[in-house]
């Protein structure tokens, strides 16, 4: 079924993209706003300050009992006024204008606003005016609000323009980056449409620039890398199954036939059934070791994980399996440092299972006379199990693959096993969170195990 790719007005990066462009727009008009009213306060307060000191100025004029000067004065002031932008107005107490470009009638003293309906002055025009008594006069000064109101104005114009301006480049933006995180989100759907499609090698594509979605891409990656090798691993399981156990089933197939054939010609058949119920036993015991390693790796026991002493673990399989060692003419020794501990988190009843196995591993594999020999040490942050022999070793091309369930050597097609044996050992160090190594031990093999340290145990 073919995905439908969403628009990019639904698109999730668009919608947080718009919702940020909002909120960006919105705090833009906010703080032009606040701007704005400072500014306004700012222009108006500046505005009386100029009134009142012109006011001052020319109330100074008047000297007591001699009105020439000040009626002058006013007179001057509204002469340097032709369009009328600053107005001067002296009236006597009766109201009658002694100076001035306009009278001034029924304005309180101190500051007031009024509308003037002068010749040239356009209609309804706004002044700000200053009243007071000089002289016994009434002196009023006003000046027209027309240059402040321009200005605001202006302000306002490009308050709007840079708002629709900011609001399309944040738009533009966020569709831009919206398309870019959409693309690399198509990415990521086409590779899981591909890997539910079967086409497990699909990885999403890295821009490398290390943001959180090339971390989430990654992580990703890694666990299709995981889930493409437990595939391969799975069809490589079932076709070793099929091809391992094919031959116990013919061999018991085979012994069932001889005895049908006996028991019809009335022999006795004690010796096949015997042989029929070896062969079924060690199918059994192959299918409850692959069952084994399935419920490791699942981490199925990690609820009965405690910090232990690894060292005790190594002592007891030495102690255990020294006697099998001498009985099969060989030796097995524990080598640790009296009175040292060392300390992991894990299952004992798996490490003593994954030490047994080691051990009976190299007992089968080893001639006699070999010499096997249990460690451990610290090395950093790392508890290192060492189990090594001096036997035949595995050549370094095979080493890796002893690990795969079901897969011998060709040396030791002959001999008893199911070849699962480093198979449930490897599925036991994962689950510790162990890595295991195979190397050589000159001559001889020797693993070791890593696991990581505990500093101290649990209380």
């Amino acid at each position: 079924m073919k995905q439908t790719r969403p628009s990019l007005l639904r698109s999730t990066p668009f919608r947080l993209a718009l919702t940020f462009a909002f909120l960006f727009v919105l705090a833009f008009i906010l703080s032009g706003a606040i701007v704005y009213q400072l500014m306004s306060g700012d222009l108006a307060k500046r505005l009386d300050e100029s009134i009142k000191e012109t006011y001052s100025v020319v109330a100074l004029t008047y000297s007591e009992n001699d009105e020439e000067d000040l009626i002058t004065a006013v007179n001057n002031n509204a002469d340097l006024s032709p369009n009328k932008d600053q107005l001067f107005s002296l009236t006597d107490p009766d109201g009658n204008r002694l100076a001035g470009n306009f009278t001034a009638s029924g304005l309180p003293d101190g500051f007031s606003m009024f509308a003037a309906r002068l010749p040239g002055v356009p209609p309804d025009t706004m002044y700000r005016a200053y009243t007071g008594e000089v002289g016994g006069n009434s002196l009023t000064v006003a000046f027209s609000l027309a240059e402040t109101d321009e200005l605001e104005t202006i302000v306002l114009m490009s308050f709007g323009w840079g708002t629709l301006f900011i609001t399309g480049l944040a738009i533009a933006g966020g569709a831009v980056l919206a398309l870019r995180v959409q693309r690399r989100l198509d990415g990521i759907a086409a590779t899981m449409i591909d890997v539910s499609h079967g086409r497990l090698d699909a990885r999403i594509p890295l821009i490398g620039n290390g943001d959180d979605i090339d971390a989430v891409s990654a992580q990703v990656n890694a666990a299709l890398d995981r889930l493409s090798a437990l595939v391969d691993g799975m069809r490589e399981v079932s076709a070793n199954i099929a091809h391992d156990l094919k031959t116990p089933l013919n061999r018991l197939q085979m012994i069932l036939e001889q005895a049908a054939d006996k028991v019809a010609s009335g022999e006795d058949v004690s010796t096949e059934l015997t042989d029929a119920r070896a062969e079924s036993l060690q199918i059994n015991e192959t299918f409850d070791a692959l069952l084994r390693i399935a419920q490791i790796e699942a981490g199925a026991r990690k609820a009965r994980f405690v910090d232990l002493d690894i060292g005790g673990v190594v002592d007891t399989i030495g102690e255990v399996y020294a006697d099998v060692a001498e009985d099969d003419g060989k030796s097995l020794s524990a080598k640790l440092v009296p009175g040292t501990k060392w300390y992991i988190h894990g299952d004992r009843d798996l490490l003593m299972q994954m030490l047994a196995n080691l051990v009976e591993n190299a007992l089968r594999h080893c001639p006699p006379g070999t010499a096997i020999e249990l460690s451990a040490t610290r090395r950093d942050d790392r508890i290192l199990v060492h189990v090594r022999d001096n036997g035949p070793g595995i050549p370094p091309e095979e080493r890796e693959k002893v690990f795969q369930r079901l897969y011998r050597l060709d040396s030791s097609r002959t001999t008893p096993g199911s070849g699962l044996g480093l198979s449930l050992v490897k599925a036991v160090a994962d689950l510790h969170g162990a890595t295991i190594t195979l190397e050589d031990n000159n001559p001889g093999l020797a693993v070791i195990v890593r696991f990581p340290a505990v500093r101290s145990p649990a209380a």
